[in-house]
């Protein structure tokens, strides 16, 4: 994080996010403030508490692609949930602190590849030495007494080096792939876990895992011999050797002080728990509840999770919503203030669909010209058409519902149906979409606002 400075971080967004450059300083900002934290003394790194922030913006202007991509830059653990699916203790729902448990179970998964990845040549080299005692039966343990007790010293030595030669000789053919036809039996590990399945009330999701996790601890685990072509052998005895080889206490460790220290939990639709301030009965009863029940994770507290107990305090919460029809002051005080830095993000014109379809390192042109490149076809797309694209999404949205770039996704699909069905029959054909092409594809549907609602 120490070459990641504010003005990179915004560089690196602006690779796949087109404008609301207002949200990507000030993530930017609270990303940059973690590592600022951990160089203060000791004495004063408990104490800087992260400053959440709340996006507000309509649907698909790309507040969870600025958390998701903010996090991946980070290399910390992320969880997008969204807060409608929580609900007050005594209503159908789920418990609040499952997602600091799914965190964990993220930042588990982050660290024990990183450290597969460590492994893996380790685990490569014991995996082959075990591949090549099944294919050599020269290793049994009969040949090695006779060597070891051979009358001639001399002797005992030459079947060595033969063995030795032969053993090198299968290790070179392994590694060039010209025993990948070759059938070997290998013993793998079964599990003799019985299925359970466990309906549970709210925040009892993690039941039916414990009790596996339980029963794997009772039942023993059994062997089985399977006949498998070697390169999947290989892959097997490589995935057991970096079971054996990896400490599981130390990844969560590893894993917990990565959730405690970096993580990142993104709750969306925060404005559907946000009760109006005229409402006091009804359902806005639920969605205070939630709110109270979110403040002390956000706030900072403590959960129990399989892997340990993990501190709230310096998780990022990032939250977003639409905020149409509520108000960010409609939220509780005490989780206002949990939230203070605010980002609006502006709704998306014509020229911001211009760039989002051509600019990002994901651009949605880019992705189709890829995709129909693997059939052969070559698709190319005129400015003129891409300006017309751009034209119909931001109609579409001004009359119907708007959904920001999502609309370019359902106009793209409907523009290529007819080439992306036909593409295996077209090898080698250049298909050039002009202005005219997408006028008579789409013109119809655009302008049946009865259609669009439902086809756009």
């Amino acid at each position: 994080m120490e070459v990641f400075t504010p003005r990179t971080i915004v560089a690196e967004l602006d690779k796949y996010i087109i404008g609301q450059n207002r949200a990507k300083r000030m993530v930017a900002i609270a990303l940059r403030n973690r590592w600022r934290r951990r160089q203060v003394p000791e004495e004063l790194r408990d104490e800087i508490a992260p400053k959440n922030i709340i996006m507000i913006g309509p649907t698909g202007v790309g507040k969870t692609e600025i958390a998701r991509r903010l996090a991946r830059l980070a290399q910390s653990p992320f969880l997008k949930v969204e807060a409608s699916k929580f609900t007050e203790v005594g209503y159908v729902g789920r418990d609040v602190e499952s997602m600091i448990r799914d965190l964990m179970e993220i930042g588990i998964s982050m660290v024990r590849e990183e450290e597969y990845e460590k492994l893996r040549p380790k685990a490569q080299e014991l995996a082959e030495e075990r591949l090549l005692d099944i294919l050599l039966p020269t290793r049994s343990q009969g040949n090695v007494r006779r060597v070891q007790f051979s009358s001639s010293q001399q002797e005992s030595s030459e079947e060595l080096d033969v063995t030795r030669r032969t053993r090198e000789k299968f290790k070179k053919m392994l590694r060039n792939g010209k025993l990948d036809d070759r059938e070997v039996e290998i013993e793998t590990q079964v599990g003799a876990v019985p299925v359970v399945e466990v309906f549970s009330p709210a925040g009892m999701e993690e039941m039916d895992i414990n009790l596996k996790d339980m029963f794997s601890n009772i039942f023993p685990g059994k062997t089985k011999r399977r006949r498998v072509k070697v390169p999947e052998a290989m892959q097997m005895l490589v995935q057991e050797e970096l079971g054996r080889l990896t400490d599981a206490d130390k990844v969560t460790q590893m894993a917990r002080e990565r959730v405690e220290q970096t993580g990142i939990v993104f709750i969306d639709e925060l404005d559907k728990v946000a009760g109006s301030s005229s409402a006091l009965h009804g359902p806005d009863v639920s969605r205070e509840g939630v709110q109270r029940d979110l403040l002390p994770i956000i706030e900072g507290s403590t959960v129990n999770t399989k892997h340990g107990v993990v501190k709230t305090d310096h998780i990022l919460f990032i939250a977003a919503g639409a905020f149409h029809v509520s108000k960010p002051s409609d939220l509780i005080p005490e989780l206002q203030g949990r939230f203070p830095l605010r980002a609006e993000l502006s709704a998306l014109t014509r020229d911001d669909f211009v760039r989002i379809l051509t600019e990002p390192r994901n651009a949605l042109v880019k992705q189709y010209q890829e995709l129909l490149k693997t059939e052969g076809v070559n698709l190319e797309l005129t400015d003129e058409a891409i300006q017309e694209i751009a034209l119909m999404a931001e109609d579409v949205n001004e009359r119907a519902e708007n959904i920001g770039a999502r609309r370019l996704h359902t106009i793209m699909e409907n523009l290529l149906e007819e080439i992306s069905f036909e593409a295996p029959d077209m090898q080698g054909v250049t298909v050039s979409i002009t202005r005219q092409m997408v006028r008579d594809k789409l013109q119809d549907i655009v302008k049946s606002e009865d259609l669009s609602r439902y086809i756009l």
